[in-house]
């Protein structure tokens, strides 16, 4: 049996992750930062139970030491400041979680390869917005990267560092490049969801007038299984030292994503902009080209935007309050 360490394993994508290994059989060692505990509703009993769970603290070398004694055959590295807010409000701390964090996980894995001791795959996920505000079409991995937001610079950071150790020391590193993901168990930091939580309040109160930051701004949406799914396909048929974007290939202008969801609700609803709910540095294009990805391993997305929102709304509804 394959065994999987996920850094990261108690978030949004994390938790869909383990669940997706756990069906494909892999044993699941998941990772938490020190303290934290795991949310309920998003794994089984019986899931929870499957797992190794150990606390993780990005910032101490001796606590990264402590979590890849393993031996794994592979690491899914997701742990990560991963709210572009977050980030923008303090950029010091999305640098050296995102970054030297992952500078961190790879120079640990490294030296234990150097001893002899183990030798995964890494895969670490990355995000689409490392290519920045430049593009009209569909991005490609050969696109440059120019990063525009305190979040996809230190992403970029963390892929530099990866890159960097795989060349100096051998490692396998496979770098995902996933754009925007949405899914049930989103917090409302994200777009989808946030907006998908005020149409829902709007209904339940009878309002139609909606505020709304951007909606501008187009993006290619993914559902987080797919994405779970395109993750396992590169551990299972990635090329070490490649990296691979994980897109539809089709974008949506947030304002039809909103009329979309305020559908899926039920509430005939109008966007009115609030300047509070803008953000400094909108990416005005941002959808990628996936058909490396698709090359590779066979994959491609299976549950499209509807039905995404949908489970988004249902998801939301059933939260305790």
């Amino acid at each position: 049996m394959n065994s999987v360490l996920v850094t990261g394993a108690g978030g949004f994508v994390g938790r869909w992750l383990v669940r997706t290994l756990l069906d494909r059989g892999y044993a699941v060692t998941g990772a938490l930062q020190q303290g934290a505990a795991l949310e309920p509703g998003m794994l089984s009993d019986s899931e929870r139970a499957a797992v190794r769970w150990i606390g993780l603290e990005l910032l101490d070398s001796d606590s990264v030491r402590r979590v890849l004694r393993g031996p794994y055959d592979s690491v899914v590295h997701l742990a990560a400041v991963s709210s572009g807010a977050d980030a923008r409000q303090h950029p010091g701390n999305a640098w050296a979680v995102n970054a030297a964090g992952t500078a961190r996980i790879l120079e640990v894995t490294a030296q234990q390869k150097h001893a002899g001791l183990s030798d995964p795959l890494i895969l670490l996920a990355s995000t689409g917005e490392v290519y920045g505000a430049k593009a009209t079409t569909p991005l490609r991995e050969t696109d440059p990267v120019r990063p525009c937001s305190p979040y996809a610079a230190s992403k970029a950071g963390a892929e530099l560092a990866a890159m960097e150790t795989s060349g100096r020391t051998g490692l396998k590193v496979i770098v995902a490049r996933p754009f925007q993901q949405a899914g049930p168990g989103q917090d409302d930091r994200f777009v989808l969801p946030a907006l998908a939580k005020r149409l829902r309040g709007a209904r339940l109160a009878g309002a139609r007038v909606i505020k709304v930051g951007n909606l501008e701004p187009v993006r290619d949406f993914l559902d987080v299984r797919d994405v779970c799914d395109a993750l396992l396909g590169l551990l299972e048929s990635g090329t070490p030292g490649e990296v691979y974007n994980i897109a539809t290939g089709h974008g949506i202008r947030l304002e039809e994503l909103f009329q979309t969801i305020a559908s899926v609700v039920g509430v005939d609803a109008i966007a009115e902009v609030d300047p509070e709910l803008m953000r400094p540095a909108d990416i005005p294009y941002l959808v990628g080209d996936a058909s490396k990805l698709r090359k590779q391993t066979g994959w491609s997305p299976r549950i499209d935007l509807k039905q995404t929102i949908a489970d988004v709304v249902a998801w939301q509804a059933s939260e305790p309050r």
